[in-house]
């Protein structure tokens, strides 16, 4: 049923700088709607991810009509929800939760999100190979929005080896066998070299934000011939795309996905369309820098 008031949030660690808040606050008053966006950061409060699902319980006995999710809880929540979009059951990660009737209802639009910011942004790389560093819950959806967008390959790459060979076994699952593999971070050397020309490198850990920052791979890795694309966006130029920048990379900022997930969302929690040229801009704004880089 719609309405003209919501309540929502958004639950994960180190997520003072989001702008989650303002993004759906502005839409929701140009539609003529009021939207309370409230942030319930793990660090903030004191509690480990695994209190995801208390969280949860209280957010909607408080009257919450639904809530973001993102790191390090994606795929914790999934054990505390009473039903499961399709696309997030395929991914096995949920970013977004809608209180419907009394039932947690998990949704995924960071595939969404991160699929039309590509689109946007780097629209005519090459895709034949497709180096991953990250198999969390953002990286399960990006892979799949790789994937989806006419990758050949796509190569996970993370710390933590049975993590990577899970989400590429999924992969293969959904697109096919041969689409996708798992990999240790010893190979990216390797692996970036075979992708000279023919691929990218798509970033997809928490390495760069605001509470983690650096960079999650030697600069030295990074060549003319390969296009970087970054999910991290505050700050919205991470070191990874300075350094992508330095080499002469093509790359695209995670200010795009931000948005398009962002959008997505609020139709989940609203049933209204929203403007994402709006929404766009207002990231722009709120970051003062210009979202998604040119080549």
């Amino acid at each position: 049923m719609l309405k003209d008031s919501y309540l929502v949030g958004l639950i994960g660690s180190g997520i003072g700088p989001s702008l989650s808040p303002a993004l759906h606050e502005r839409e929701a008053g140009r539609q003529g709607l009021r939207c309370l966006y409230r942030l319930l950061d793990l660090d903030t409060i004191g509690v480990p991810p695994e209190a995801v699902g208390e969280l949860l319980r209280a957010a909607r006995l408080l009257g919450f009509d639904g809530l973001n999710i993102t790191h390090p809880c994606k795929q914790l929540v999934l054990d505390h929800l009473d039903a499961l979009d399709p696309r997030a059951r395929a991914l096995g990660a949920v970013n977004t939760v809608v209180f419907d009737d009394g039932r947690a209802i998990g949704h995924n639009t960071d595939v969404t999100g991160f699929a039309a910011s590509f689109a946007r942004g780097l629209p005519d790389v090459p895709l034949e190979r497709v180096v991953q560093l990250g198999a969390g819950g953002a990286g399960a959806a990006v892979a799949h929005a790789t994937l989806t967008l006419g990758a050949g390959r796509v190569t996970v790459v993370d710390a933590l080896p049975d993590r990577a060979a899970e989400l590429a076994t999924a992969l293969n699952r959904a697109f096919g066998p041969g689409r996708a593999a798992a990999a240790t971070p010893d190979r990216l050397p390797r692996l970036l070299a075979a992708a000279h020309g023919t691929g990218g490198l798509v970033h997809a850990t928490p390495t760069g934000m605001a509470a983690h920052p650096g960079l999650p791979l030697p600069a030295g890795l990074l060549h003319p011939d390969l296009w970087v694309a970054e999910v991290v966006y505050r700050p919205l130029e991470t070191e990874l795309l300075r350094a992508a920048r330095a080499a002469g990379c093509a790359t695209l900022d995670g200010g795009g996905m931000a948005a398009f997930q962002a959008a997505d969302a609020f139709r989940l929690f609203t049933g209204r369309e929203p403007d994402t040229a709006r929404m766009l801009a207002d990231l722009t704004e709120l970051t003062g820098g210009a979202v998604t880089t040119p080549r």
